[in-house]
C-alpha cells in the first residue's frame, strides 16, 4: 500500500522537511478586511506581522474547506496513492477534523485516515514526522495512527503571549473569564489541555519569570522520563527572544536535541506577536521500529 501524508500550514514545516519527507501541506486562509491570503503562500510571516500591526481591523482566520481536501486527496489518488494519513490542528481550537470526519464517506478514490493532533504548530510537526518516518519504515496507516496516539501522549507544551487580548478576542482561550481584568499586568503560562483547549494554568508577571516556570517543566519531565525527548522553540516574530531561549537550553540540557520554529500567519491571528512557546515530546527521529 503506497501511503501519504497530509497536514495543514499550521504545523508549521519548514520548506526543507516537506520535501525531503514527502509531506503535502494544505493551506488555511487568513483574512484582513475582504482580503483572504494563504498562508506561507499568499503571505509570509514576516508580512503577516507587519500588516498585523497596522491593519485597521484585525484579521480572522476560516478553515481549511472541504472542497480543498478533496482536491488534495484526488491529487494523490492520480499520484498513484491508496491511503492518506491526514494529520491535523486541534479539535479543540476549530471544528474542522469533526467536519472532515463527516465528509470523509464522499472520498471513494482513496482511503483517508484523518488523525486529530490536539495541539498545533511543533507538536502536531512532530506527529507529521513520525508518521513519514513510520510510512517509510512499512507501516500501516492502521499502525502509525497507534504510534501518532502514544506520540501525541508524551507531548507537552507551554507558552507566554505577549498580550492575552488576541486569544479573548477569538475566543480561543478557554479560562478566560478570571483572567480578562488583568490582560495587561500578566503573563501567564498557557498550555493545551486533554480535549485539545488552550488553557492558562499559572500567572507570572513577566516573560522571564514564566520561561523559568516552563524551564522547570522541562527539568523535571527529563528527570522522569525514560524515553528520549526532543524539545523545540518556537517565535511569533520574536527572532531576538528565541535565540536566548535556545542558548540558554542548550547551556542547561547540553544532551537535548533542541529544534526550532516559527508561529506563522493562522495561529498568530489567535496569539498576537511576540509569542513564545517551549514544546517537547518522546523523539520522533528515536522511535523504536518493530515492523520491517
Amino acid at each position: 500500500m503506497r501511503t501519504a501524508i497530509v497536514t495543514d500550514s499550521a504545523s508549521y514545516l519548514s520548506a526543507a522537511d516537506i520535501q525531503k519527507y514527502d509531506i503535502h501541506v494544505v493551506p488555511i486562509t487568513v483574512i484582513f478586511g475582504q482580503q483572504t491570503y494563504l498562508e506561507n503562500v499568499e503571505i509570509t510571516s514576516k508580512e503577516f506581522y507587519e500588516r498585523m500591526r497596522t491593519a485597521a481591523k484585525l484579521p480572522t482566520t476560516t478553515q481549511v474547506t472541504l472542497g480543498q481536501m478533496q482536491q488534495m486527496y484526488d491529487q494523490l489518488a492520480a499520484d498513484g496513492y491508496d491511503a492518506v494519513i491526514s494529520i491535523h490542528l486541534s479539535s479543540g481550537i476549530t471544528s474542522f477534523i469533526p467536519n472532515l470526519e463527516s465528509y470523509l464517506p464522499n472520498v471513494t478514490n482513496i482511503k483517508v485516515y484523518p488523525f486529530d493532533s490536539l495541539i498545533t504548530a511543533g507538536g502536531e510537526a512532530n506527529m507529521v514526522l513520525l508518521a513519514a518516518k513510520l510510512v517509510a519504515a512499512g507501516y500501516s496507516p492502521e499502525q502509525v495512527l497507534q504510534e501518532l496516539t502514544k506520540l501525541r501522549a508524551t507531548t507537552q507544551v507551554f507558552f507566554i503571549v505577549d498580550n492575552l487580548s488576541h486569544l479573548v478576542r477569538t475566543g480561543r482561550l478557554s479560562n478566560a473569564s478570571g483572567l480578562v481584568g488583568n490582560l495587561l499586568r500578566i503573563k501567564p503560562i498557557l498550555t493545551f489541555d486533554d480535549a485539545g483547549k488552550i488553557i492558562a494554568i499559572e500567572k507570572e508577571r513577566t516573560m522571564r519569570r514564566a520561561y523559568q516556570g516552563i524551564k522547570a517543566k522541562l527539568a523535571h519531565a527529563l528527570a522522569t522520563t525514560k524515553e528520549p525527548l526532543r524539545a523545540m522553540v518556537v517565535n511569533g516574530n520574536n527572532p531576538k527572544l528565541q535565540a536566548e531561549w535556545v542558548a540558554d537550553l542548550h547551556a542547561s540540557f547540553p544532551n537535548l536535541i533542541i529544534d526550532e520554529s516559527e508561529i506563522g500567519p493562522v495561529v498568530g491571528v489567535h496569539v498576537g506577536e511576540g509569542v513564545m512557546g517551549l514544546f517537547w515530546a518522546q523523539d520522533w527521529e528515536k522511535w523504536p521500529i518493530t515492523k520491517n
